[in-house]
């Protein structure tokens, strides 16, 4: 799904945090192929699926939420996030993260060896989210499928290390 990294691979250091200058914190490059038939859009949540909350259980950290990426794109370039964009990328729109910004964001965390999920949705449809795409958590999807606006839940899954 990236040419920066393989599925339970290793996130490289300029996607953080501890990345240096221009080369720190920046949105990894990202493919996609062979999309289910019929897809108009699609939808990438990622997450920390091993962020712990102080006060309580593990809970996903969500990193990124792009949502109405058009089926004729067929991957998002590195330093995506947060450029305004023409042409195949013009309608797509970022959700904020748990940091409550929009955008891409892997802050440096406590600890190593946290799993990085990518998660891409293939849809049948644009998700009307509004001007302002909020942290867009699975249950919005959820709905989505029960109306049957969902062609796949996940299309697309990868796991990495932080």
């Amino acid at each position: 799904m990236s040419p920066a990294f393989s599925n339970e691979g290793k996130l490289p250091r300029s996607y953080t945090e501890e990345g240096q200058g221009a080369k720190k914190n920046i949105s990894p490059p990202l493919e996609w192929y062979n999309l289910p038939q019929g897809t108009q859009t699609l939808a990438l949540v990622v997450e920390d699926i091993d962020a712990p909350d102080p006060g309580g259980p593990i809970v996903p950290w969500t990193h990124w939420v792009v949502a109405n990426i058009p089926a004729t794109v067929k991957g998002l370039p590195e330093g995506f996030s947060g450029k305004e964009m023409g042409g195949e990328y013009a309608g797509i729109k970022e959700g904020h993260n748990d940091l409550k910004v929009p955008g891409w964001c892997c802050p440096k965390l406590p600890t190593h060896g946290h799993r990085i999920q990518f998660k891409l949705y293939a849809l049948d449809t644009e998700l009307h989210l509004g001007n302002k795409v909020l942290c867009m958590s699975l249950g919005i999807l959820e709905k989505k499928k029960k109306k049957k606006t969902l062609i796949s839940q996940i299309f697309s899954l990868t796991t990495i290390l932080i």
